[in-house]
């Protein structure tokens, strides 16, 4: 079974490292300041969690292949892509699927892969594939590090050179800095809990938990004790 998913998963990257190349490609033979599109096309969160995606997911088809059980390491980063990858679906159909973004042109079939397909299969790799160990509540805010390191890496380099990413990072907006917080404190609010359903899942037996590395129960027992009934 493991086997298998590692087939899957170079399948998934390939699928990504394709799109990505693809719309930028694409967008590179149309603009004018390329070095500047350089650095804007790797701003863009989805570009960025995709490229994760595609890193983890030839990584996890090595391990699926060659180790009976994934590394308690690749558990946690695999969780951090499978949650941004999940955020990337819920806010581009509900935020962004009829609003153009500054790439100079959309390619559609691209655009599918990296905001709905990659998405999909990356959650449905983590609630099916076989091999991943407990992931420790505390870890929920390793999780979040990275989506607020882009939030404000955004947001500074936007007053900057007055370019976002995305429209409702833009202080111009009708709502100005009041909108932007509001959008920012909510999407952390769902990576949050999207995270916290992540970690959950890595948590139940279903469908196949991996076996515990030698001396681990003892230390979770340790840390259980030691982190209190609030754990």
């Amino acid at each position: 079974m493991r086997a298998l998913f590692g087939v899957l998963r170079v399948v998934a990257a390939a699928a990504v490292i394709v799109a990505i190349v693809g719309q930028f490609v694409v967008s590179w033979s149309m603009v004018e300041d390329r070095a500047a599109f350089v650095v804007n096309f790797f701003s863009f969160f989805t570009i960025l969690s995709n490229a994760l995606t595609a890193l983890v997911m030839l990584v996890g088809a090595w391990l699926a292949i060659a180790r009976p059980a994934d590394p308690p390491w690749f558990d946690l980063v695999r969780a951090c892509a499978t949650t941004y990858m999940a955020t990337t679906f819920v806010v581009y159909n509900l935020l962004l699927r009829e609003i153009s973004l500054d790439q100079a042109t959309t390619v559609p079939w691209s655009n599918e892969i990296l905001h709905v397909w990659a998405p999909l299969y990356v959650v449905a790799d983590w609630v099916l594939a076989p091999g991943r160990h407990r992931i420790p509540w505390q870890r929920l805010w390793t999780i979040a590090l990275f989506p607020l390191a882009w939030a404000v890496y955004s947001l500074v380099r936007g007053g900057l050179i007055g370019w976002y990413p995305y429209p409702f990072l833009n202080p111009a907006q009708p709502a100005g800095y009041g909108g932007v917080a509001v959008y920012v404190i909510a999407i952390a609010a769902f990576i949050l809990l999207v995270g916290a359903g992540v970690l959950a899942l890595s948590r139940t037996p279903w469908p196949h938990a991996a076996p515990m590395p030698a001396g681990a129960e003892s230390v979770r027992e340790h840390e259980a004790q030691a982190s209190g009934p609030g754990r």
